[in-house]
């Protein structure tokens, strides 16, 4: 029995090293190869350089010749501005709107309470190209102009089914006796959301707005379908460059959402747990 207890610790460590190695070890080469000074073939060390992470910042002054293969530094700063603007409008948006249909339903019963709540987990359930084409459908079908403002109506449709459940979790867990006391202390409705339920669920607005804000900045498949042609997000910009072929700055602006996507899903990670 002690033999298969110690081959069975063994094959479970050595299953979930070799898991964690699946998931991250492509993750640590982009890092690596951010860092190599091969501006042709990414595979291929050629020493150590931080030209393209200066050329991204537009120090053009201080990047080597090797650089010259990068693309133009205007182009991406405004493909990142783009996502910017996208993200922000999108968040405030969907997490007003989530927030005020998880209330909704904790505080009410309605008939069809139950089939509004499956409704809101069917965008995300969904697959991101048959949302993407019954959205670009839709926007044609209107007249829509596609641009900016068709992303920004496009992803709410479906970042407000995260809010969604993530401040549903939050409202979940709220003692609602400390709202009777609220009402029998003599406060209205008003006083008793600003006082009581919105200070215990802003843990999860919080969380709920930077997870909408991150899957804002990194959604390609729906966007790429309702962003027209003279409009690029910033994963739209790199799905561009590696079109025609992998180049070396991708795994530098690579790192760089990896390391804001990792800043932001913690915070919200952290705010959506925290207890006080």
């Amino acid at each position: 029995m002690r033999v298969l207890r110690h081959l069975g610790n063994a094959g479970l460590t050595a299953y979930t090293l070799l898991f964690f190695a699946f998931i991250y070890l492509p993750i640590a080469l982009i890092v690596i190869y951010s860092f190599n000074a091969d501006p042709v073939n990414m595979m291929r060390w050629s020493g150590f350089t931080f030209d393209w992470y200066r050329q991204i910042f537009g120090l053009r002054n201080t990047v080597s010749e090797n650089a010259l293969y990068i693309e133009s530094t205007e182009q991406l700063l405004n493909a990142v501005k783009n996502s910017l603007i996208v993200a922000t409008f999108t968040t405030t948006i969907a997490t007003a709107l989530g927030t005020a249909t998880a209330l909704a339903l904790y505080r009410f019963n309605f008939l069809g309470k139950r089939f509004y709540r499956v409704l809101l987990f069917a965008p995300m359930l969904m697959p991101d190209i048959v949302l993407g084409i019954a959205l670009l459908i839709f926007f044609v079908g209107i007249g829509a102009s596609l641009g900016i403002a068709t992303i920004i109506v496009g992803q709410c449709s479906f970042l407000v089914s995260y809010v969604f459940i993530v401040v549903s979790a939050r409202l979940a867990g709220m003692d609602r006796s400390l709202e009777n006391a609220s009402a029998d202390l003599g406060a209205n409705e008003w006083t008793t959301f600003r006082r009581i339920i919105l200070p215990q669920a802003m843990p999860g607005v919080i969380g709920g707005a930077l997870l909408a804000f991150i899957i804002s900045m990194d959604d390609l498949v729906i966007t790429y379908f309702i962003a027209g042609v003279d409009t690029q997000t910033l994963p739209i910009f790199i799905f561009g460059m590696l079109r025609r072929g992998i180049k070396p700055e991708i795994n530098a602006i690579a790192v760089m959402m990896l390391l804001f996507s990792f800043a932001v899903a913690s915070l919200g990670l952290y705010f959506r747990t925290r207890r006080g």
